[in-house]
């Protein structure tokens, strides 16, 4: 088990002031345990609520209750949104079209940021889920988006260097004021290329000078994060190789 103390004692490690929560469904959808966390850890911890994504079309009503539980009553921070479970339960991943309307309606009312989790399978896949992102973004201008996890780096990777296509990146909304990127190289390609993967270091710097540090945030997924490096060099192999293109404030602002 990989506790929040274990968590709060390696960001004392290395030297990190803070840390936002999340999961994955699979894993536990207790929004609960989260707000235990942060309770515990009120000054280190941030959390996420997350939500049934699957029952939004049969039983929105319960999952509504459950959002405005998640939010209100525990205090939870945002919410974490992913569309990748659906087709487990049977229905079609689109987390944009009108049976959603109500969902999204209720949870913009809110006031508190979104962290989506939404991708497609290669290229053309990607690239329609940028558009629905800046579709939702529009309709909602008003709410605050982080992009996690960036892409599915492995996707676009051989055994010698990354090949992202430049169509992804132009539909990707990062000019509206509200959107926001993670950067997490390290989760996807720690198995692949050794430490301190500079194979990511060209396409890295394409996203600061296009979408912009203030737009970027620097994400781990510990504990998964740790298979195959630290937690020292999930933040180093930015940190300490990328200065020569990230300036100090940028790489402040981008490291939070």
């Amino acid at each position: 088990t990989f506790s929040a103390d274990d968590l709060v004692a390696e960001m004392d490690y290395v030297g990190v002031d803070r840390a936002l929560l999340h999961r994955t469904p699979y894993m536990s959808n207790s929004n609960r345990y989260i707000a235990d966390c942060v309770r515990r850890h009120p000054d280190r911890i941030q959390g996420l609520a997350a939500v049934e994504t699957w029952r939004i079309r049969t039983d929105l009503d319960g999952v509504l209750r459950n959002l405005h539980e998640a939010i209100e009553d525990l205090k939870l921070h945002g919410l974490q949104f992913t569309n990748q479970h659906l087709p487990m339960y049977g229905q079609d991943s689109d987390w944009t079209g009108p049976d959603f309307n109500a969902f999204w309606d209720e949870f913009a009312g809110l006031g508190v940021p979104l962290f989506l989790t939404v991708g497609g399978a290669g290229p053309r896949g990607a690239v329609e889920a940028q558009e629905a992102i800046g579709r939702w973004m529009q309709r909602y201008p008003e709410v605050t988006v982080v992009q996690t996890h960036g892409f599915d780096w492995r996707e676009f990777s051989d055994d010698v260097e990354i090949h992202f296509p430049e169509e992804i990146l132009q539909a990707t909304p990062y000019q509206h004021p509200n959107y926001h990127m993670q950067v997490m190289f390290a989760i996807f390609l720690q198995q692949k290329f050794d430490y301190p993967i500079p194979q990511m270091r060209p396409v890295l710097r394409r996203l600061v000078d296009s979408i912009g540090p203030k737009k970027l945030l620097w994400g781990t997924d510990i504990p998964i994060g740790l298979l195959y490096l630290t937690y020292r060099q999930n933040i180093d192999y930015i940190r300490d190789y990328c200065g020569d293109f990230i300036g100090p404030r940028e790489m402040d602002l981008l490291l939070g």
